[in-house]
């Protein structure tokens, strides 16, 4: 357990999952909190991230941060998905390491799953079989990362511990419709119908305004605006949305994300995942105030005989319920109020047609989900309607 005086950074809080960690942590009393925006330390840049660590040395570690997209813009920018995100773990991982840091949390996602994965995916489905194409680069890096925590762990006997959560939503969620993801897309897509058939105007003028698309804000025309929703599926009481709306997927609230991540970073040491007690101490040569010893580890390489292969040491994080596309459309029109109609081009991709994560590791730890999906439709759908006011 980390001291209320600890000082713990979070790398991405300004984001839909750093926000609620660094929101959550200030409500248990951790207030000694570090945060740096993209404009402040740009974490592909080693240097950078090296001499924040130099500065700030904080004393636990969250990796929130991440180039993340939707299926239209993993398809389009495949060299950034990998090449951004990899470079972003290395330098964060690397340097915590090398300042002493002892506890690390990683943030990854599902999609490191294959795309055939037998359902639900325990951790133990990595690496079995093919990935699925749409998000193989995404989905590699987070992998690596993964192993990059659990190599350390292996190596050095530090307590980095990544966790590897559903589809997320809920407050500072991402409404841009060129990258978004599922959720915070469909709503913005049945809203948006839902004005221009009520015929409110000013409405949709303050909502461009806010999130642009492609360059079509508040002040163009009726008919530009009209032609660039048209390009996303939306028109007047229509939307369509990309696939036969078929594939199941689970879903989970942000805020819950976040205490089950902060319970993880508090409370769950590498030996409680790997079930072996007093592992790091046993087997690494730790030193007895808590240091690590970095010039011997009984375990380097992770060659420990005695105790077989380890891996597969990420936890899942969601809440074991699906739902389809098309259900979900359903939950999102009626948070709307929207009575149009909802279509599916079933000649665009559907993506993974089932992702569903066995959560039994993470309830044995201690933590189970508390907001479901209808809820949760509701609240993120009043949390886009206060930003707009913003």
């Amino acid at each position: 357990m980390l001291e209320k005086n600890a000082k713990i950074y979070v790398a991405g809080h300004h984001g839909l999952v750093g926000s609620a960690i660094w929101n959550n942590l200030l409500q248990r009393g951790y207030t000694n909190l570090v945060g740096r925006s993209h404009k402040e330390l740009d974490l592909t840049d080693q240097v950078a991230v090296r001499q924040f660590f130099d500065e700030e040395k904080p004393d636990a570690v969250v990796l929130a941060a991440a180039f993340v997209g939707g299926i239209m813009a993993n398809s389009l920018y495949r060299a950034d998905f990998i090449m951004q995100n990899m470079m972003m773990q290395c330098n964060v991982i690397g340097e915590a390491y090398k300042h002493g840091v002892q506890r690390l949390l990683f943030l990854g996602s599902t999609c490191i799953y294959p795309k055939n994965a037998p359902q639900p995916m325990t951790e133990d489905c990595l690496l079995t079989s093919p990935l699925e194409y749409t998000n193989e680069e995404y989905a590699i890096a987070k992998i690596a990362g993964l192993k990059m925590c659990e190599s350390y762990n292996l190596q050095y006997g530090t307590n980095y511990i990544a966790v590897m959560p559903t589809n997320l939503y809920g407050p500072n969620d991402n409404f841009h419709l060129e990258n978004s993801h599922v959720m915070p897309a469909m709503m913005r897509k049945v809203y948006l119908a839902k004005l221009i058939h009520d015929g409110e105007w000013d409405k949709i003028a303050i909502d461009l305004n806010k999130r642009p698309v492609e360059g079509v804000d508040g002040s163009s025309s009726h008919d530009d605006i009209l032609n660039i929703l048209s390009k996303y599926g939306i028109e007047d009481n229509k939307v369509t949305l990309w696939g036969t709306g078929t594939p199941l997927r689970e879903f989970l609230w942000s805020e819950d994300m976040a205490d089950a991540s902060v319970h993880v970073l508090l409370n769950v040491d590498f030996s409680d995942v790997i079930g072996i007690e007093k592992y790091s101490s046993v087997h690494y040569g730790a030193k007895t105030d808590g240091a690590v010893d970095r010039n011997h580890s009984a375990g380097r390489g992770g060659a420990i005989p005695s105790l077989g292969e380890i891996r597969n040491c990420h936890i899942n994080v969601g809440t074991g319920k699906e739902l389809t596309i098309r259900e979900l459309s359903e939950l999102v029109a009626k948070a709307v109020g929207f009575e149009g109609t909802i279509e599916f081009d079933s000649t665009k991709p559907d993506g993974t047609m089932r992702k569903l994560i066995d959560v039994s590791k993470l309830h044995r730890l201690g933590w189970t989900h508390k907001v479901e999906i209808d809820e949760g439709v509701k609240k993120l759908f009043e949390w886009y309607k206060l930003s707009l006011e913003k």
